[in-house]
């Protein structure tokens, strides 16, 4: 009887057709290829990220999670007012994120208040209401680095502590916020 079985199942597989897979084949392939394609997403593309703290309120709440495009600066140089995703300078295992305030070269001064980039008065509508801050600068950001700040200057660990941050600790541009649903939308 077991002879049988066999000469039926070996039958069976000689008329399938070359080439074609089995269907636990073709799904163990289906999720191999699904999982190398969110690695390459997720190490050079486009990365999650979360949010610990009131730095960047009221642009980014505590809890947010965002998005952050890998492949933003490897095309194209930093701009003002971008959201930024950096490794922290005194800690690289720790991730941040802060506004690109000073470009390279720029002379940076808080006065009153107010933001001065080479002694010009610069506008920003993305700030808290009626936020007071302390008087900074004026500081020359140097070649190869940017002058970062929070939003909320008040509750912000930012290169007034840690003076201005190295290009290549750069992750990428922050682009939107995913979660929570109430919040999804891209960043300005």
């Amino acid at each position: 009887m077991e002879d049988v079985e066999r000469e039926t199942n070996l039958a069976e597989t000689a008329r399938q057709p070359e080439g074609k897979k089995s269907t636990f084949g073709e799904i163990l392939e289906s999720v191999v290829v699904a999982v190398l394609l969110a690695a390459v997403i997720r190490l050079f593309i486009l990365a999650p990220f979360y949010i610990p703290s009131g730095s960047m309120e009221p642009t980014l709440q505590i809890g947010d999670r965002i998005i952050v495009s890998k492949l933003a600066y490897r095309f194209g140089e930093p701009q003002r007012g971008d959201i930024v995703v950096f490794k922290y300078p005194l800690d690289p295992s720790r991730d941040f994120v802060k506004r690109l305030i000073g470009l390279p070269g720029e002379t940076v001064a808080l006065r009153n208040n107010h933001l001065y980039i080479n002694g010009r008065l610069v506008t920003e509508d993305y700030l808290p209401q009626d936020i007071h801050f302390a008087d900074f600068g004026p500081v020359q950001v140097p070649p190869g680095y940017y002058l970062m700040l929070g939003d909320n200057r008040n509750n912000s660990d930012d290169s007034r502590v840690w003076g201005p941050l190295p290009r290549q600790n750069i992750v990428g541009k922050a682009i939107l916020v995913y979660w929570p649903l109430e919040r999804i939308g891209l960043l300005h």
